[in-house]
């Protein structure tokens, strides 16, 4: 991961390029083509939400307010960025890298639905009172329900109908972890370039943004994998919390918030793949 990540950041140029000239579709058509893998892993009458989901969505709700509120008096930018940090759902990914933890896949899979939904319905009265008021919840699920939806359907389709082909795709699902990578090459890449275009006009709020990011990030794997452990499933719990859908937090802040508030989220990015290659590092 780290290597793709400096691949990523070296060829920012041709592979933002490449993602322009395919309209920006190679992370969503990557992120269904991963989750599909994971959904026909997932056998849909183990999906039940528990306690622990209930309480890593109190902490996102609530802390995303909180942290807005914390970090108001240093700059609405600063604020923005941090509560946007916290509010982003869990990633797509997040069920990839949960389960090469030791993570039950259906526990990720579960949090990932609840998760993304809750966000879509809480988020447009959020970024309301924070942004420009302009979000609506239909725009958060048009983002996020279709490589949510399609790939869950898809993989039980599979399970109950085509089963030689969620057998297979069972019995080598770590490609999922290969198209993480190739997604995370990308993601990079857009992000390092981005950060290139945005100049140094504004470098020390970038910064203090970039700092506000990883601060939270780091928070938030340590709550997530407490409350998982209080639940007997500590891996659950961080990625659930950590890992977040940096892609639509990008995407709400340059449409919601202060363009500039975006850099937190990108950062994130970052720091959120640092400390999974460590956590894959010390389990493997």
């Amino acid at each position: 991961m780290p290597i793709c990540m400096l691949v990523g950041a070296l060829l920012c140029y041709p592979i933002s390029a490449f993602d322009a000239w395919c309209g920006h579709a190679t992370t969503p058509v990557l992120v269904c083509m991963m989750l599909f893998v994971t959904f026909c892993r997932v056998d849909m009458r183990e999906m039940r939400p528990t306690m622990m989901h209930v309480w890593l969505l109190v902490v996102q709700l609530v802390g995303c307010v909180a942290v807005y509120a914390i970090l108001r008096p240093f700059g609405e930018t600063l604020a923005q960025g941090g509560m946007i940090c916290v509010l982003m759902p869990i990633a797509m990914g997040a069920v990839v890298i949960g389960g090469m933890l030791g993570a039950k896949v259906e526990t990720m899979a579960t949090h990932c639905l609840v998760c993304n939904l809750a966000t879509a319905l809480v988020a447009p009265v959020i970024l309301s009172y924070t942004g420009t008021g302009e979000c609506t919840l239909w725009q958060i699920l048009g983002r996020i329900a279709p490589m949510l939806i399609v790939p869950f359907v898809a993989g039980q389709v599979c399970r109950r109908w085509v089963k030689p082909v969620a057998q297979w795709v069972g019995q080598h699902s770590q490609i999922s972890f290969y198209i993480w990578l190739v997604s995370l090459l990308i993601i990079i890449g857009r992000t390092t370039h981005f950060i290139i275009l945005s100049g140094t006009e504004e470098l020390h709020t970038e910064i203090a943004l970039a700092a506000v990011a990883l601060v939270i990030c780091i928070a938030q794997f340590c709550v997530g994998r407490r409350i998982g452990r209080r639940y007997g499933d500590a891996a659950a719990g961080g990625q659930s919390l950590g890992q977040k859908n940096t892609v639509l937090a990008v995407w709400m802040a340059q449409s919601f918030l202060s363009p500039l508030a975006c850099v937190a989220p990108t950062a994130y990015i970052v720091w959120q793949n640092i400390v999974n290659s460590y956590q894959i590092y010390k389990k493997h």
